[in-house]
């Protein structure tokens, strides 16, 4: 009887709760976000235009589409923006007057116009360094860090905001060397057609700041820029990074300080609160519609860096593929068919390769003795896998970038 009242009290106690969404949740705000900066020098100036969505959404924001983008000059000078697609605007380098104020001037499609306030051109100096290390990180493991070190030798640029573009080489899980149509072998993969190898590339997604506002001197030494977990794949051949640096005023560096605080720091009790985050940018239509961003204006600082694999420990990377990737036997005779991986040099697995003895595209490493080849003969079999698995183009490109060393 006792087990039967306590049976009928977890129902009541479990059974009046309701999901709660609130209203916050379910809302929809657009508000429009601005991310880039005004490059005041020979470089190219990139500008991202997005709308916010609902939390229980998706898709983090929405491209911004047919706006209408002028940087303008404290004495009536324009210079127009061009619509690159997705979201992004760009122009040639604009070597704009330091003597003179900035500002952006933003029309959307719908009507609405947003302008930032004029800003002074505040310059970059060069990046010192960008240094590595693998002493991995206390909360990811072993891995590798990247640092940025920078001075300002005339003192008046204290705080920093920089942003990378990481670029590295992978390989598909299995090599390929023929391709097919699912049933049939077609044709050897030309030299142009190479899929095993491929470069992928990734753009930073968290905010890194530096002050020198509390030292004598405007010096910046290893500043933390990224670390990576050694199971990455970055870490399989070789991996680049690009570094570029943003001087900041202080009062960018507070916005973009607040804005770390509220996209990044957030989840433990101890945790800072989230706050109203107060940028360059307004409405003109509508004074209080909210706009999410901060214009600033100056020259880029930027340094990339190389590293090999010989310059890390051997670690063990993970790929998307490793855990569900499987070779299966499409064609032939498994007695005349040479094992899978057995004689490939490289070490790496063959897909829809001919593995037969009779082979004449078979060059078999000089171990084997040459009268267990055989003559020339038919195809009588191969090995195969899903796309996915020996395709690296799936994920990267085959084609290696123009600064690739």
């Amino acid at each position: 009887m006792k087990r039967w009242k306590y049976f009928l009290l977890l129902l009541a106690v479990f059974g009046c709760k309701k999901p709660y969404a609130p209203p916050v949740i379910n809302s929809a705000p657009s508000y429009l976000v601005i991310e880039g900066s005004v490059n005041s020098g020979s470089d190219s100036t990139f500008i991202k235009l997005s709308r916010t969505v609902k939390l229980s959404g998706k898709t983090g924001s929405t491209p911004e589409l047919n706006a209408v983008l002028t940087v303008e000059g404290d004495q009536n000078t324009s210079y127009p923006l061009i619509e690159k697609g997705k979201g992004y605007y760009a122009c040639a380098g604009l070597n704009l007057d330091n003597t003179h104020k900035y500002c952006l001037d933003i029309k959307t499609s719908d009507g609405k116009e947003y302008k930032s306030d004029f800003v002074s051109v505040l310059d970059s100096p060069p990046i010192d360094s960008v240094s590595f290390d693998v002493n991995g990180n206390p909360l990811t493991g072993p891995g590798m860090n990247i640092y940025v070190s920078t001075h300002d030798a005339t003192n008046k640029v204290k705080y920093f905001r920089w942003d990378y573009q990481e670029t590295w080489i992978f390989h598909a899980h299995y090599v390929s060397e023929y391709y097919s149509n699912g049933d049939t072998v077609l044709a050897r993969i030309t030299p142009a057609q190479k899929i095993t190898y491929c470069w992928a590339s990734d753009t930073s997604s968290n905010i890194v700041l530096g002050s020198s506002a509390k030292l004598t001197q405007s010096k910046i030494y290893q500043n933390p820029v990224i670390s990576i977990p050694s199971t990455s794949e970055k870490f399989e051949n070789k991996y680049s990074i690009l570094v570029r640096q943003y001087a900041l005023s202080e009062d960018a560096y507070n916005f973009y300080t607040t804005m770390k605080n509220n996209s990044e720091e957030l989840g433990g009790i101890f945790d800072v609160l989230p706050s109203q985050n107060h940028g360059n940018l307004h409405c003109i239509t509508n004074p209080s519609e909210p706009v999410i961003g901060y214009i600033t204006v100056g020259n880029v600082a930027s340094k990339r860096i190389f590293i090999k694999s010989s310059q890390w420990p051997t670690w063990s990377a993970l790929t998307p593929e490793d855990a569900g990737c499987k070779l299966e036997f499409d064609y032939g005779d498994p007695k005349h068919v040479i094992p899978c991986c057995l004689y490939n040099f490289a070490g790496e697995n063959q897909v829809n390769e001919y593995f037969n003895f009779n082979n004449p595209y078979f060059h078999p490493p000089a171990f084997i003795p040459l009268d267990a080849i055989g003559p020339p003969g038919p195809i009588i079999g191969y090995h195969a896998s899903v796309r996915e698995c020996a395709d690296c183009t799936l994920r990267g490109t085959n084609i290696a970038p123009a600064f690739w060393q």
